[in-house]
């Protein structure tokens, strides 16, 4: 089963925050179209990408932002799909202030936001597997094998760490 997941982000420099997130649904075996638009400078295309995901046979929407970061809640007014956003740290602010425009949504509109910057643009891709894999048991078993690789990780550092310890 082919799957794919529409990634917009408001600034082409936000890029070099979301090639994570590309990068790991690759990893995954899903397909990232990637855009950029803007909920303020071009909110027309914005809303044409969200309005049109789920006909497109997208499973969910990504959406990157810094400073006021609207887009993810833009994408999100448009569609019943999910939408994940990722605020992006370029503000003086640090991505705080895009942390709370993408977090702090009006009922009924929701955004499943995660962390700022790379290690949310990762978690983004994650949390897309994970909706697909609700629905798809190949995907689910795919997120097994990378829980365990982590697991594996952690377990081989901690055994590096205690030689170290032990050999001091």
């Amino acid at each position: 089963m082919s799957h794919k997941v529409l990634v917009v982000m408001g600034s082409d420099s936000d890029w070099s925050v979301m090639e994570t997130c590309a990068d790991q649904l690759t990893k995954f075996g899903i397909e990232a179209e990637v855009r950029v638009c803007s909920a303020h400078r071009t909110p027309e295309v914005a809303h044409h990408l969200s309005s049109t995901a789920a006909d497109e046979g997208y499973a969910a929407v990504i959406a990157a932002a810094g400073h006021a970061a609207h887009l993810a809640g833009v994408m999100a007014a448009s569609t019943t799909l999910p939408v994940i956003g990722v605020p992006i740290d370029s503000s003086a602010l640090d991505g705080l202030d895009a942390l709370l425009a993408t977090v702090q949504m009006p009922p009924g509109v929701p955004v499943a936001t995660v962390a700022i910057g790379k290690p949310g643009a990762t978690n983004a891709a994650i949390f897309a597997a994970q909706i697909i894999g609700s629905s798809d048991a190949e995907m689910r078993a795919r997120l097994d094998e990378y829980k365990a690789s982590m697991a594996s990780k952690v377990a081989a550092k901690d055994e590096a760490l205690r030689g170290k310890v032990a050999g001091a």
